[in-house]
């Protein structure tokens, strides 16, 4: 872990999505930090050591989805599947499945595995999941705050980890989608999905993955950026948190009661023709049961002594 000794900094952005407005100040105390996203070989030591059972491994209960019929009821989780050719980027169901079978042991559907993947960041983990990791590490997961402040390196308002520029001298910064997406990728090897930990530049804090690869959890129920700014008046607002769980409910899924937490940082699927959220300030709201092939997470430590 590094050690961030806390400090004032610009939060939010006013140049690209709604939600990341407005600009303001914020402050945050000393914390330890992941220098990287906790990876499979990480999780696989914990559930060996604890027996830990993830969310995409349990059949859902159908008391819990309103319509959904209990013989369909499958344990599994949201998978990354290429489109064979350009579509209309406004149904992002055209792309992701749910594949019965897919969890963390098998990323990608059963007949997945971690085979040479033991140091690329965990995914298909559900928000408790990471929360029982941090717990069995004598951790928890950081604020939205925390991690934004970490991501930005000490950079004052910088759009990216490391500077105005998304690609300066044409070198790619963090596994983001470089090509067309969702169906077309120019990586070496076609391979468009995760990679190992610490594949590209640390940011100034010496942290790894920060932006990119995997999207992250944070422990912060999701609220809109203006009504946290509110809270905190004229004033720097110190160690702010996110809004109350029935705040962070989908306004789109009145009959759906399950709350959504901040995701930070992009990842790999992110690309500039459709989200351009590989960067500090960008924020996603994510449903806590949501297992999926691009979410991860990586744990801070606030006991410094």
């Amino acid at each position: 872990m590094r050690l961030l000794d806390g400090g004032s900094f610009t939060m939010g952005s006013d140049q690209f999505y709604a939600e990341e407005r407005p600009v303001r100040r914020v402050r945050v105390d000393a914390f330890f930090i992941d220098e990287a996203p906790v990876t499979n070989a990480q999780f696989a030591a914990f559930v060996m050591a604890t027996g830990y059972r993830t969310v995409a491994e349990i059949v859902p209960d159908p008391r819990d989805y309103p319509g959904l019929d209990p013989t369909t009821a499958r344990a599994g989780a949201l998978v990354f599947q290429p489109t064979p050719a350009p579509v209309a980027l406004d149904d992002w169901s055209q792309w992701w499945a749910f594949v019965p079978g897919a969890c963390w042991r098998h990323p990608y559907g059963p007949d997945s595995d971690l085979i040479g993947r033991e140091d690329h960041p965990v995914v298909q983990v559900a928000f408790a999941d990471a929360e029982a990791f941090a717990r069995w590490a004598g951790k928890s997961l950081p604020t939205e705050a925390e991690w934004e402040f970490a991501a930005r390196g000490g950079l004052e308002g910088a759009n990216y980890a490391w500077g105005d520029e998304l690609a300066p001298g044409g070198k790619a910064m963090a596994n983001v989608w470089e090509g067309l997406f969702p169906f077309a990728t120019t990586k070496a090897g076609g391979d468009f999905r995760t990679t190992p930990v610490g594949s590209y530049p640390p940011n100034d804090y010496g942290l790894v993955d920060m932006i990119g690869n995997v999207w992250e959890w944070t422990r912060d129920w999701y609220g809109t950026a203006s009504a946290a700014a509110a809270k905190s008046g004229c004033c720097e607002a110190a160690n702010p948190r996110g809004a109350a769980i029935g705040q962070s409910y989908d306004p789109a899924e009145p009959l759906l009661k399950i709350g959504r937490k901040v995701l930070k940082g992009g990842s790999h699927l992110c690309a500039p023709s459709y989200c351009q959220r590989y960067r500090p300030a960008a924020r996603h709201a994510q449903t806590i049961d949501s297992a999926t092939s691009h979410i991860g997470f990586r744990c801070v430590s606030r006991r410094l002594a």
